[in-house]
């Protein structure tokens, strides 16, 4: 099979389209034909290895998983002989742990979510990091009817689920984000703060939620324009190219003990009840991924340089052809 494959960390140059083996599933496993994929940050930062922090996991010298992806959308081929929830032909996404670009990939069976006909596998590609962070971030902050919440890193593949979604629930929504993406952001229900032309932080104006996607200012900075009582979010990949954010979510936590304003940390967590919601918010036209490109799997890499250069408007997707 055609995989995108790495050997080293390093620019988008070390990234090949190259023939690996078909993996063989284990019998809590079913292997799944990908139809696509998509680009998170996570996939950035295992292409450089930054920061090089998470080289602890991902590998000191070189990455352990030859493969990059996380996110993948594709059609039951083979299940293995504990699994009784999926058969061949059923449609299917989820969350993988790397080895997602590729046009076959091994996955746990509870890891995937079944793909409704109303939802293309592009769209559901872009949902198992993405969105669920978004959605478990809104719900860590309460946000709900008349929320005052603010997202700073609005045009992102993060910042476009949460707007929606928050917009969805009956917030009052305000995006952050550069003048490049500011009718995009208005469209998706938010009222747009221009960064290049104004400083919310200095602005006369508090949130009762701030969800932080992008960083860019400091904590203090951030808590000023908070509401007492407030909730501030972190879910910001800025940072050094050694430690990247974990200073900054420190101070969060530590903050966090002492205040009474609410401080957290957002992580991800892999739920495939959540993905079925998302889902079915697709089908019933209350959600719709913003995907800036779509390109086939061997263009991967003109992908991460389109990502490395810009900041990201929604999500790119890899479409896996037809063997």
């Amino acid at each position: 099979m055609k995989a995108i494959v790495y050997d080293r960390y390093g620019s988008p140059d070390v990234i090949r389209h190259a023939d690996v083996p078909t993996p063989a599933i284990r019998p809590d496993q079913v292997l799944v034909r990908v139809r696509a994929c998509s680009l998170n940050f996570g996939d950035r930062a295992a292409l450089l290895g930054e920061p090089r922090l998470i080289r602890l996991a991902f590998g000191l010298r070189r990455p352990k998983a030859p493969i990059l992806g996380r996110d993948v959308a594709g059609t039951v081929t083979e299940v293995g002989a504990q699994v009784t929830a999926w058969q061949p032909g059923d449609d299917v996404f989820g969350e993988v742990n790397q080895r997602g670009f590729a046009e076959y990939v091994a996955v746990p069976a509870a890891h995937l979510a079944r793909k409704p006909a109303e939802v293309t596998f592009e769209q559901a590609a872009t949902l198992p990091v993405a969105a669920t962070t978004a959605l478990q971030a809104l719900r860590l902050g309460g946000v709900t009817t008349g929320t005052r919440l603010l997202v700073n890193g609005a045009s992102g593949g993060v910042g476009t689920f949460a707007v929606q979604l928050a917009a969805d629930l009956g917030a009052r929504v305000t995006g952050v984000c550069s003048t490049r993406n500011a009718e995009l952001v208005r469209s998706l229900g938010a009222e747009v703060v221009d960064y290049t032309r104004e400083d919310f932080t200095a602005a006369d104006r508090s949130y009762d939620v701030i969800l932080d996607l992008a960083g860019g200012h400091s904590l203090g900075a951030y808590r000023r324009v908070l509401a007492p009582g407030g909730v501030y979010l972190s879910s910001s990949g800025a940072g050094g190219r050694t430690l990247g954010p974990i200073p900054h979510l420190l101070k969060v936590t530590a903050a966090g003990v002492v205040s009474r304003q609410r401080l957290r940390v957002v992580a991800n967590r892999r739920d495939t009840a959540d993905l079925d919601h998302l889902a079915d918010l697709i089908a019933a036209g209350r959600l719709t991924p913003v995907i800036e490109h779509v390109r086939p799997l061997a263009e991967a890499a003109e992908a991460f340089r389109a990502q490395l250069a810009d900041h990201a408007r929604g999500k790119t997707v890899l479409v896996v052809p037809e063997a």
